[in-house]
């Protein structure tokens, strides 16, 4: 974990004199480098909120080469001399702001942007500008802190980009922080034979020559550890599910038999989820499957998780359900996680008890006689090492189970789950917003609930 800080005020009066096109009229403070995130405080900048990202990727997979050109429209959330960007390895070429050339320093993963032109070109608070940064190299494979694969995964015939919770930055710069969401346009430029699948919806697909561009466009805020693309050989299949929800599955031909029956099932699990999470926050929908091998776990990128081989119902519910805790509420700081994994993990225990006999209180036994689940409280992982350790899905989802029986009201739970639900779509919430939307909700007093199950050291009495 590396905390990155603001360049040196002596390096960027140089920037200042050596970038192109600078007069020295830029007036403010640069934007922090990080946001101080719990686990991760170096990740995120601070002084801009990013509102969309348009990418268009050159990806040649058999050279392991990308090019990229990334053009980042934010807003300034303070007077700026200049902001920081997230980049892990790649070369960057150039840069500007609002058109005019910016001086670009790097140090590690931090790029530092420092706009040129004259005085009335300076961010003031509240504007609206566009950085547009053209970059290129061999994207790198991220290892994470619990020794998980994250980042530009290089796969038998391609690649996938995995972002959770920091491998986003391998393949594009911006503000790689769950708090700072933004609509996207993804154009992805590959050979043929391979097809290019990213988020949301397929708007184009245009061909010259030997490579084929796809145009993928996200409409909905998504954070980017949930972008994706993935390149390979796949088999595609689109449909609309009965309300109107556009389907796009990508399989890998290896996987294709063992996956049709299970893909098959995604419009009744999302209608089923709808039923018990509220409407489906997203317009399109879908999967993508790899080989086995080629991944090592999957992830519930925003409207099509990406699955490392042929998924089980399961875990293709436990993914789906992440479009509602994760995607649509996405936690504040990585501290929230368990927001996501405890509802998720629910979810199965749902499904189980909705279509395979299996009752809720069964699942959560069998959680609850795990040892595993008991090595830390679910809502204070020890470091970022334990972020997707036992605790934060299994003992996650006791939370939910016990607030459920707190509340001892079937109907007004999923009225309190549905509300929550609406109340953060498209947005980030905190534990600490969570336990307060209950209470306030219910009119109840949780505290001993909240200090037994979500923060407490110890295993607590199951009928106390």
């Amino acid at each position: 974990m590396n905390h990155r800080a603001p360049a040196a005020a002596p390096l960027l009066l140089a920037l200042v004199l050596l970038g192109a096109g600078c007069s020295g009229g830029v007036e403010g403070t640069p934007g922090a480098a990080g946001v101080r995130d719990p686990y991760f405080p170096g990740l995120g900048n601070g002084g801009y909120d990013v509102t969309h990202y348009g990418l268009e990727l050159d990806v040649e997979p058999a050279a392991d080469r990308l090019r990229g050109t990334a053009t980042i429209t934010a807003r300034a959330t303070q007077d700026l001399s200049a902001f920081h960007l997230d980049l892990a390895g790649l070369d960057v070429e150039s840069a500007t702001v609002e058109g005019k050339p910016a001086a670009v320093n790097r140090a590690g993963k931090e790029l530092t942007i420092r706009p040129g032109g004259a005085v009335e070109d300076r961010l003031r608070k509240g504007r609206t500008f566009t950085t547009v940064v053209r970059y290129s190299g061999a994207p790198q494979t991220i290892t994470d802190p619990d020794g998980s694969k994250e980042g530009w995964l290089r796969t038998a015939d391609g690649a996938v980009a995995l972002g959770e919770p920091t491998g986003s930055m391998a393949w594009f710069p911006g503000n790689h922080h769950p708090s700072d969401k933004a609509t996207y346009d993804i154009e992805v430029t590959a050979p043929d034979p391979l097809t290019a699948v990213s988020n949301g919806q397929l708007v184009s697909r245009s061909t010259a020559g030997s490579r084929t561009s796809y145009h993928w466009r996200t409409a909905e805020p998504m954070a980017s550890y949930l972008a994706t693309v993935a390149v390979g050989r796949f088999t595609t299949q689109q449909s609309r599910t009965p309300d109107g929800i556009r389907l796009f599955t990508a399989v890998d031909p290896e996987s294709a038999a063992a996956s049709k029956d299970v893909l098959a099932r995604i419009p009744d699990v999302l209608a089923w989820a709808a039923e018990k999470f509220g409407p489906y926050p997203f317009t399109s929908a879908g999967a993508v499957v790899e080989r086995t091998g080629d991944s090592t776990y999957a992830l519930e990128t925003q409207n099509r998780p990406v699955f490392p081989g042929p998924p089980d119902t399961a875990l293709l519910v436990h993914e789906l359900a992440h479009q509602w805790f994760g995607n649509s509420v996405t936690p504040a700081t990585w501290r929230d996680m368990w927001l996501n994994e405890g509802f998720a993990t629910y979810a199965e225990w749902l499904w189980a008890a909705d279509h395979d006999g299996v009752p809720v209180r069964e699942s959560f036994d069998e959680a609850y006689e795990d040892d595993a689940n008991w090595a830390f409280p679910p809502a204070a992982p020890p470091t970022a090492v334990e972020l997707s350790d036992a605790p934060v899905y299994g003992r996650g989802a006791m939370v939910v189970h016990r607030l459920r029986l707190a509340i001892d009201d079937d109907k007004a739970f999923f009225a309190l789950v549905r509300g929550w639900t609406k109340a953060h779509r498209h947005g980030n919430a905190s534990t600490d917003d969570f336990t307060a939307y209950v209470e306030q909700e219910t009119g109840q007093d949780l505290t001993g609930l909240w200090d037994a199950w979500l923060y407490g050291e110890s295993r607590p009495p199951e009928e106390g």
